[in-house]
Formats: C-alpha cells, structure tokens, sequence
C-alpha cells in the first residue's frame, strides 16, 4: 500500500513510519515540524526510495490538496496532533486548532480525494486516538470500544471531539474510516516531556525525579513499536466504521513504573546512590485521572493481535536506547518546555 502518515515525524508517528518501510510499504510522511517532530526520528528510512517527506499543516486544506493529488495514497493514517496533557491545561487553543480543525480539515480533503478517486472500496482513513477520550477508572474495570466518553482535559476534550467528527463522516458521507484508541505510549524516540523519558533524562543528571500527587495514579503501558504493529494490523483487516482499543496488557502504577525505571538503572549506569532516592512527590496535576485499563478483546478476537513485549522488557529496551542516544535528547533539551514543568493551571 502506499500510506500518507500525517505526524509521521512524531514519536508514534514515526514508529508507524518505520515499522511500515520495513513491512514493504510506500511512505509519505506529512509532518509540520513542531516542537516535537524531529525528521531525526525517520533517519533511518529516510534515503529509501519508498519514502518521501512533505512539510505541511494539517489545518492547510489547499496544501493537502497538492499533496493528495501528488502522491495519491491508498491510505491515511492520521496521527498529527497536539498531544500532552499538560502543555493543554496551559494553552488549550493550539489543541483545538490542530486536533479539531486539522482533523476536520484532513477529512475533508480526503474526502474530496477519495470521490475524485472514483471511490476506490480499498480506501481507507485511520484516525488514531487516546483512551484518554473515557476519562478516569475506579480500582476495577477497563474501557471498551462502548464506554463512554467523558474526557477530563482540553486535551482528551480535543481528541475526543476528532473522534465523533471521524465517526460524523463515515455515517454522513460513507467515507471508509477505522479509528483506534491506544493507552500510554513508551519506548525509542520519546519527546522528553513525557513520564518515561523524563525520569531517565532527571535521573542520570541527579535531579529530582517528580512524581505527581502521591504516585498511584495507574496507567496501561504499550512499547511504541507493538502499537506501530497494531495500527497497520487494524488498517489493513479492521472493519469499516469499527473502533478498536489498543492496550499493552500492562498496568502500574506511576510510583512502580519510576521504581523500575530506576532499578534498571542502577544495574546499566550505576551512581554513587539508588536512583530511586532523587525520587520526589509534587504537587498533583488538575484533573489528572486516576486510572486508565484497556480491554484489548475486540483486536485480539477479530484481528488475532496483542503485544508482544512486556513492561519489564519495554522500559529495558527504552532504557537502553536512552543511554546510547545521548545526542538524540540533547539536541531537544533547548525546545520550549522542556526540562519545565507544566500544566500547574
């Protein structure tokens, strides 16, 4: 297939454009080079001939035009979008801009290229989103495709609100789309404004490492390159019109995930002190939910897939990866906001 990656550029973005070059597809990766892209991050594709790479703004309808009509992709995988919690308490307007209005004005061009296509049945518009979108667990249960949403930040507001516009034009036009709802994300190329990346990065330069409230807070933790697999696994098999969650199967929490973390450490860059002593409790984010837990069932029965690496071997591959791309996350030290903290409200 040829694949238009729009945020390809990004952490999961470039996850799935890497993982789709090695699995033998033609890549277009549209990106605008944010804060948070790096074109550092596809390096590794980037001289192959089935690639290509576009600079442009999702909300540029004109500029998606050119290159929809340039390229003319089997597929789009949607994937651009403003994506931290807490740059969204702090400036709420770039999320709706680019996950509402870019979401909106990409379905628009793909549907105009889509019926200027002839309709091709194989089409297909992937929209990739957040378990963010149902809000906060209790102890016990996990979300399902049918749980409903209630969004607790601008941020999982805005995806949200992407989420029921995908859905609006499958029903409204018949345009042939698949959307996905992962849990958190870690692993290689992590923007180091993010849990994982942050509490290496503190630790091995001796700084407080922070922890939000009392640390209990639980997430479901999925290595990158699994959902990189799991998203071209649901874009060539899912069923139209059809959501499916996507969940490492690993649950912690965030005082157990930095603990490891900080174990793993103390094995590959041992200090004069545990790592887990710069440990330290800070005031809690607003809103911040308690629990999030995916039930992986539908993709597991109708798609035959679930994640391949565990908790334990994903933070020691990240780790790793970490402490020998050392020029890699320097190089981002100087982008706004990082080594900041944000979202205080």
């Amino acid at each position: 297939m040829k694949l238009l990656v729009t945020g390809g550029a990004g952490f999961i973005g470039s996850a799935v454009v890497r993982q789709a070059i090695r699995d033998g597809h033609e890549v277009v990766n549209l990106d605008k080079l944010t804060y948070a892209g790096s074109l550092t991050n596809v390096e590794s594709v980037a001289d192959n001939p089935r690639y290509a790479f576009e600079q442009a703004d999702i909300c540029d309808r004109p500029r998606l035009d050119a290159i929809l009509a340039q390229h003319r992709p089997d597929a789009i995988m949607h994937l651009a979008a403003e994506s931290h919690v807490d740059r969204s308490i702090d400036g709420p307007a770039a999320f709706i801009e680019t996950n509402i209005t870019g979401t909106y004005t990409l379905l628009e061009a793909a549907r105009a290229y889509w019926t200027a296509q002839g309709k091709p049945e194989g089409f297909r518009f992937h929209h990739i989103s957040t378990d963010e979108v149902f809000g906060s667990l209790g102890p016990t249960g996990k979300f399902t495709e049918d749980t409903p949403y209630d969004p607790r930040s601008p941020y999982s507001a805005s995806k949200a609100a992407s989420d029921h516009l995908v859905r609006a034009w499958h029903e409204t036009y018949g345009l042939p789309v698949v959307l996905t709802n992962c849990s958190n994300n870690y692993g290689p190329f992590h923007f180091p404004e993010k849990l994982i990346p942050v509490v290496i990065l503190k630790a091995l330069s001796g700084a407080p490492i922070p922890i939000y409230g009392k640390g209990d807070n639980i997430r479901d933790w999925l290595f990158v390159e699994d959902h990189a697999d799991a998203l071209l696994s649901v874009l060539q098999k899912g069923r139209l019109g059809r959501s499916y969650n996507i969940g490492g199967e690993n649950e912690a929490t965030n005082l157990e995930l930095v603990s490891k973390i900080c174990a793993i450490l103390d094995e590959r860059r041992p200090g004069n002190r545990p790592y887990a002593e710069q440990i330290t409790f800070v005031t809690d984010r607003p809103g911040h939910d308690q629990r999030y837990a995916i039930d992986p069932t539908r993709i597991r029965t109708e798609l035959g897939w679930r994640p391949s690496v565990t908790l334990d071997q994903g933070l020691e591959r990240t780790v790793d990866w970490f402490l020998t791309h050392e020029d890699w996350w320097r190089a981002l030290q100087d982008r706004d906001g990082v080594g900041k903290r944000l979202g205080q409200g």
